[in-house]
């Protein structure tokens, strides 16, 4: 990504991702799934599961999603979609991914008693 200043900003090892715009509610998904050689595929669901916990926290925040995949250097038009309120594969990993942090969050071990003394 260039910026008018001419500042180039890139993607590299210490920073696998750039975001922009709201960022507080998705960027934990990507900063826990995301690492520099993560496979595209997986990083577009991760990017899909940051753009629903922003939607979810931020009612400023909606529907449709323009979803982009450029490949580095290609200098072809990239792959794309734009992601409405009734697409199929959004609600079900949305609720795949709901239905697994509650599970997760149940299986997790208990605190011991004397963990808040």
């Amino acid at each position: 990504m260039i910026y008018p200043e001419g500042n180039c900003i890139k993607a590299t090892q210490d920073t696998p991702f750039f975001q922009f715009g709201e960022s507080k509610y998705g960027k934990p998904i990507l900063d826990h799934s995301v690492k520099y050689d993560t496979d595209v595929n997986h990083a577009a669901q991760a990017l899909m599961l940051s753009f629903d916990s922003t939607i979810h926290s931020n009612l400023s925040v909606g529907m449709p999603i323009d979803f982009v995949i450029y490949e580095n250097d290609s200098l072809t038009l990239p792959k794309g979609r734009r992601i409405e309120e009734d697409d199929e594969y959004f609600k079900t990993i949305s609720r795949q991914w709901s239905e697994a942090l509650r599970n997760t969050l149940i299986e997790l071990p208990e605190c011991p008693n004397d963990y808040w003394e």
